[in-house]
């Protein structure tokens, strides 16, 4: 594995490989070791995995806001004096992609959302919170990583379960922090004007952020691809890894040739 490093605004972040950046934004209540099958990429890319607030290893619990995700994943390229980068993200992360392309669309190569959204309804926000507040009532910390793992795949194994308990961290005051800051998740009007190369990905069998929302973002999204993973839920980077990587690959390789005529 990369070195483990903090930035200067004390956002801890792993580091590892060599090429062109690629940034890979964790998803709700994971951190940056939830990337760890997709360490491999390294062999080919330089990447760059941050926790981001309220999320792993990273202390700050103030300011949690998408707009301040993404403005410390900025902040962090401009401290590793990276001009532009390939910047995916996974569910949450794809929303805070989104974001950072909104701030700094020159930071950004191309955009590879996987498994996300674009906008959260409103009344959404109080069913969430009623909900997650009977299953802390009800459950024990167990019992609600059983039930979350079981929905964010397709194929349940016990692989997959521990795949899920490596790849989560969740922080109790980030979570519900954070859940305020997903629920502000509005980014209908930019999708027309993103200009970069896109990759949208989704999991057939998703029940957490159904594939009509990624099919939905590809029509938005001028000239965008759309992947459809067909024996996966929101799991995809863990249930279909060698396809998931391989399609990371191929996309920005493909990026990189366009470029280069």
């Amino acid at each position: 594995m990369g070195e483990k490093m903090i930035s200067k605004l004390s956002m801890p972040y792993l580091r590892m490989g060599s090429g062109e950046p690629l940034v890979l934004i964790h998803g709700f209540t994971e951190w940056k070791e939830g990337w760890f099958k997709q360490f491999e990429l390294a062999s080919q890319y330089d990447l760059i995995i941050p926790d981001l607030r309220g999320h792993g290893t990273n202390p700050t619990l103030d300011g949690i806001t998408m707009e301040n995700f993404a403005g410390d994943v900025i902040e962090l390229l401009n401290d590793l004096g990276i001009e532009s980068a390939h910047i995916c993200g996974y569910s949450m992360g794809g929303a805070v992609a989104q974001e950072i392309y909104r701030q700094a669309p020159e930071k950004c190569k191309s955009l590879i959302l996987a498994c996300t959204f674009f906008y959260a309804p409103k009344h959404l926000g109080k069913i969430v919170k009623e909900v997650r507040n009977l299953g802390s009532f009800f459950l024990s910390n167990d019992q609600k990583n059983l039930n979350a793992a079981k929905k964010c795949f397709y194929s349940w194994s016990i692989e997959n379960f521990s795949a899920f308990q490596k790849g989560h961290k969740p922080n109790k005051e980030g979570v519900n922090k954070t859940i305020d800051a997903i629920l502000e998740v509005d980014n209908c009007s930019l999708l027309p004007d993103i200009k970069i190369p896109t990759l949208v990905i989704g999991g057939q069998y998703d029940t957490l952020l159904p594939v009509w929302i990624q099919i939905q973002m590809y029509k938005k999204i001028p000239n965008a691809e759309l992947c459809i993973f067909t024996k996966s839920g929101h799991g995809a980077k863990f249930e279909e890894t060698q396809k998931f990587n391989q399609l990371l690959h191929q996309f920005i390789r493909k990026q990189s040739l366009i470029s280069s005529r």
